[in-house]
């Protein structure tokens, strides 16, 4: 399997150190802006080719990996899929805006191709998505940071990140909203909310808690099949105190699990 990777940050790092180890995949290029060459072959290594467009990808690439954000995916996300290229996407916060959805589903189907959206920092997906095979009647994600986690957000306009005693949750609305007012911090609300019944049925929650120092993702689902709690710590990648571990790590597992023949 022969794969380009769009952005080079900390995420991007670890998924090619790691693919870089099985026999079968083959991480050959980076997507990164012009004047930025340097700077991706010293994260993923000078084997990797550099691209600055889409149009200069090779023609046998099986796969590309999003991994530099919401408005990566929105430049490049369409021409990739109209190339009849797969493309496993981490921004998945950026479908809830209807234009850019729509792009994406009317490119995948021109191009013959398909996108996937991992689980990133959150698990319980496949619970969720054989959940909302039924009736779901309540589905809340709650997202808990630490205030310092909630800098440079629309957090600041609603509480004192500086001197907080208490835990304060600063936005409760729907899955979109969130979304698109927390670009960077509501992937894993839109995850959810798209295993589920949809960005716009699905309640969250955003927490400022000073007594926390990890990132802690809860949900909450209740429906015909029953009742679902599901919470998790997770940690960074080194380096990057922004990232999230696990999302680098559902990139690898659905990597592999796309080479697998048996798959869970």
């Amino acid at each position: 399997m022969n794969i380009v990777i769009i952005g080079f940050g900390a995420i991007a790092s670890y998924v090619s150190a790691r693919l870089s180890q099985d026999a079968d995949v083959v991480v050959n290029g980076v997507l990164c802006r012009s004047g930025r060459e340097a700077a991706a072959l010293e994260a993923l290594g000078s084997d990797v080719t550099p691209f600055n467009s889409v149009d200069d990808i090779p023609g046998d690439t099986d796969l590309v990996i999003e991994c530099a954000g919401h408005s990566a995916l929105a430049e490049h996300g369409p021409a990739v899929l109209q190339r009849g290229i797969d493309l496993i996407c981490t921004s998945n916060g950026a479908l809830a805006q209807p234009e850019l959805a729509d792009r994406l589903d009317k490119a995948a189907r021109a191009g013959g191709s398909q996108m996937e959206l991992v689980s990133g920092a959150i698990g319980a997906i496949d619970a969720i998505a054989a959940a909302s095979v039924g009736d779901i009647d309540r589905i809340v994600y709650r997202g808990r940071k630490p205030p310092q986690g909630w800098k440079g957000s629309p957090a600041e306009d609603v509480v004192d990140l500086d001197n907080l005693t208490e835990a304060v949750c600063h936005f409760s609305g729907s899955a979109r909203e969130a979304a698109l007012r927390y670009p960077k911090n509501a992937n894993v609300a839109a995850t959810v909310a798209l295993a589920g019944p949809g960005l716009d049925e699905t309640t969250v929650e955003l927490v400022a808690d000073p007594a926390i120092t990890e990132n802690i993702h809860e949900v909450e689902v209740e429906g015909a099949f029953g009742r679902l709690q599901f919470r998790i710590e997770g940690k960074p990648l080194p380096g990057n105190p922004k990232s999230s571990a696990l999302t680098a790590m559902s990139i690898v597992a659905a990597v592999r699990n796309r080479m697998a023949r048996i798959k869970i």
